[in-house]
C-alpha cells in the first residue's frame, strides 16, 4: 500500500508543478467524448507518459493526456482518453488515475 501511496505522491508533484489549483471534479473521458475538453479552459495539458505511474491508453481514439483548467468556473481535471483492462491493466492500474484526482482535490 506503501508505494501505491508514493506513486500518487509522484504523479501529484508532477501534475501540481504545472497546475497549483485544487480540483472540484474529475472527468473521465471516453470514446466520442474528447470534445468536452473543447470547453475547458485549459490551463494545462500533460500527455499520461509525462506523468510518473500514469498508464499509457493504447486505444487509438483516445490523446491520452491529462486536461487541467476551469470548466463552468470550477476547476477540473479530465482525462482525455481512458483505460481499458483489455489493455492488460490490472484493476489497481486502472484506478490510479482516479486516485492521483482525489488527491489533487477532485470530490466529484
Amino acid at each position: 500500500m506503501l508505494k501505491l501511496f508514493r506513486q500518487i505522491e509522484e504523479a501529484v508533484a508532477t501534475i501540481r508543478k504545472q497546475w497549483p489549483k485544487t480540483a472540484h471534479a474529475g472527468i473521465i473521458l471516453g470514446t466520442g467524448l474528447g470534445g468536452l475538453t473543447e470547453q475547458i479552459e485549459v490551463e494545462a495539458s500533460l500527455d499520461y507518459e509525462d506523468i510518473p505511474h500514469f498508464p499509457r491508453s493504447t486505444a487509438t481514439s483516445h490523446r491520452g493526456r491529462l486536461v487541467c483548467g476551469m470548466l463552468e468556473g470550477l476547476p477540473v481535471v479530465a482525462m482525455e482518453g481512458r483505460l481499458h483492462m483489455y489493455e492488460g491493466y490490472s484493476l489497481q492500474a486502472i484506478t490510479l488515475p482516479v486516485r492521483i484526482m482525489r488527491a489533487l482535490g477532485a470530490e466529484l
